[in-house]
């Protein structure tokens, strides 16, 4: 459930965000209309110069358009959905990281002082894997220190696999974005080999069409692909810091056990 409501928070921010751009567009067009009605240009434009550059948005929408509606929408869609499966991950993974020697010291004291019952109320007072992996090793104390650690190494695994829950979708649209992309090219190219046998004619301006919805798809969908790869290596980067301080932390809750034993 929480996972539900995280996802479903991505999104509605990326919906927020997309109307306030298309209302900037929309108040924007106006004055762009009226600028060109006021000041009619003498020369011929220079492509080069920075007062006669679009909105960055603007272009980004025109492209879209140029690329075609079908394969451009796909590819849209992957990277909406990968990067609200990626914020999930990075906002479960935050929530997941804890001060792990903290917790070493606090269970260490109380297990001096209380024993093991109070080790196991300090394990569920605190959140993250960690505590749950003590917590869980710390109910079976009574069967010894060897069944401890296995139990240490069975509830790692078990948090090994929350942490990486999700993050096989996410590589699927990591492949699947670049690949609408290819596709797109070959219809684009499929298209300006139609164009040039209605003609029969090998002209640029024939070839021109279907290259460019060639062109832009595929450009579309790497860019789709880099955005969540950066996100997916960000995110690994993350579970392997947290498996550190659960490998740090089993090595350390085996020692206080063997010495208060």
């Amino acid at each position: 459930m929480k996972k539900f409501f995280m996802v479903l928070a991505a999104l509605a921010v990326m919906v927020i965000s997309a109307n306030i751009a298309s209302a900037q567009d929309e108040q924007a067009a106006p004055a762009a209309a009226t600028e060109q009605v006021e000041e009619a240009p003498a020369t011929e434009v220079n492509p080069f110069d920075v007062k006669s550059e679009v909105p960055l948005h603007q272009a980004l929408k025109t492209k879209f358009i140029e690329g075609g509606a079908g394969f451009m929408s796909l590819i849209i869609i992957c990277l909406i959905i990968g990067l609200a499966l990626a914020i999930e991950r990075i906002l479960y993974l935050t929530f997941s990281k804890t001060n792990a020697k903290a917790l070493v010291e606090k269970v260490e004291d109380a297990f001096k002082k209380g024993g093991v019952e109070a080790a196991k109320d300090v394990c569920r007072d605190t959140r993250g894997p960690v505590a749950r992996m003590y917590y869980d090793a710390l109910m079976h104390y009574d069967e010894g220190v060897d069944v401890v650690e296995k139990h240490l190494i069975n509830a790692g695994n078990v948090e090994q696999s929350r942490l990486e829950n999700g993050l096989s979708w996410i590589s699927l649209f990591i492949a699947i974005a670049p690949s609408l992309g290819f596709l797109g090219t070959v219809i684009g190219m499929i298209q300006a080999f139609d164009a040039i046998q209605a003609a029969g004619d090998i002209s640029p301006n024939v070839v021109a069409g279907g290259m460019k919805v060639a062109l832009i798809t595929t450009v579309g969908g790497l860019i789709v692909a880099m955005i969540l790869q950066v996100f997916y290596n960000y995110i690994l980067a993350k579970i392997e810091s947290i498996n550190i301080d659960m490998e740090e932390s089993s090595i350390d809750l085996v020692d206080i056990l063997a010495k208060n034993k």
